[in-house]
């Protein structure tokens, strides 16, 4: 007997989910720190300055009845931010159009607007990393002196929020500083084992963030927990990778976009003309003129450490 099966006939095919699935994607955050905007531009520049006026000195010494007081000068301090062209694009073919599945335009669409924020983000984690005031876990004193027992602890967070509040860095919400920390020395500070427990500390205030995992606001910080925070490989010595923990106060960042027409705060998505003869070559793309720079030193702390769970 003869049984007709999957290899006898051809109508046995794979099917196709028409549904596009993207890659893994953490979520843009560091320009929420970036609240130093340009309000008031004289025009539109390829930068922006802006002027920080300083405080005179105490006045503490009693006046002389009969003497005049001996006038002081105004100064101040400027902040300049250097405008720069970023973008990217991608073009579909029609035949790739004319013969897929799937939504080709709709999916390069989805991937432009995601590669613009991304990259965004991340050229504003570049300037916020590199701010001057830097400590490091354990007993490290650089970058390159980094052991693989160099973890964060909660001693490292009140040193930071001190040396915020010493220097009247404003606090991002009410009297609590924002801050961004890596998954793998989240894991450190919340296996922290000192009188002051960040998980004990929790457990006292919200039971229910830690069941969840939620760090969330511990010593004067805010945090949020980003794997967007760069691990530089080989950091430390041997093959100890580095992580920065950065530490915000109000007026951390500034931002400088174009104000002339056609630009504006936002990065834009721009689908471009087809130019070719026969109209087969469609590209989408993102464009943005913006600059950013830090602002006030005094609101950024970054601490470098180790990660018992990271390279080491």
């Amino acid at each position: 007997m003869a049984y007709t099966q999957t290899s006898s006939v051809s109508s046995d095919t794979t099917a196709f989910e028409q549904f596009a699935y993207f890659a893994l994607r953490s979520q843009p955050m560091f320009e929420m720190v970036a609240d130093v905007k340009t309000t008031n531009q004289s025009h539109p520049g390829s930068s922006v300055q802006f002027n920080i006026y300083n405080d005179l000195a105490q006045a503490t010494s009693a006046l002389t009845e009969t003497s005049d007081v001996t006038a002081v000068a105004l100064s101040d301090s400027t902040v300049t931010v250097t405008l720069a062209e970023y973008g990217n694009a991608v073009i579909t073919t029609a035949k790739l159009r004319g013969t897929s599945f799937l939504n080709v335009d709709a999916d390069a669409a989805n991937i432009i607007g995601y590669n613009m924020a991304n990259s965004i983000d991340n050229v504003v984690h570049d300037v916020l990393v590199a701010g001057s005031n830097v400590a490091y876990g354990g007993d490290a004193t650089s970058t390159a002196t980094l052991d693989a027992t160099d973890n964060l602890d909660a001693g490292d967070i009140r040193e930071a929020v001190a040396n915020l509040r010493s220097d009247s860095a404003m606090p991002m919400m009410g009297n609590v500083y924002v801050g961004f920390i890596h998954p793998d020395v989240s894991f450190d500070l919340r296996e922290d084992t000192a009188v002051t427990d960040i998980i004990q500390y929790q457990i006292r205030q919200d039971g229910g963030a830690v069941r969840a995992g939620s760090i969330g606001t511990f010593g004067g910080v805010d945090f949020i927990e980003t794997p967007r925070l760069e691990i530089t490989a080989d950091g430390g010595s041997g093959t100890v990778d580095a992580y920065n923990t950065v530490i915000c106060g109000k007026q951390a960042l500034a931002k400088a976009h174009s104000r002339a027409a056609g630009f504006g705060s936002d990065p834009s998505v721009v689908f471009g003309p087809v130019t070719d003869t026969l109209r087969r070559f469609q590209p989408v793309g993102w464009y943005h003129l913006v600059g950013y720079s830090r602002f006030r030193e005094a609101s950024i702390r970054r601490i470098e450490t180790s990660s018992s769970i990271g390279a080491n």
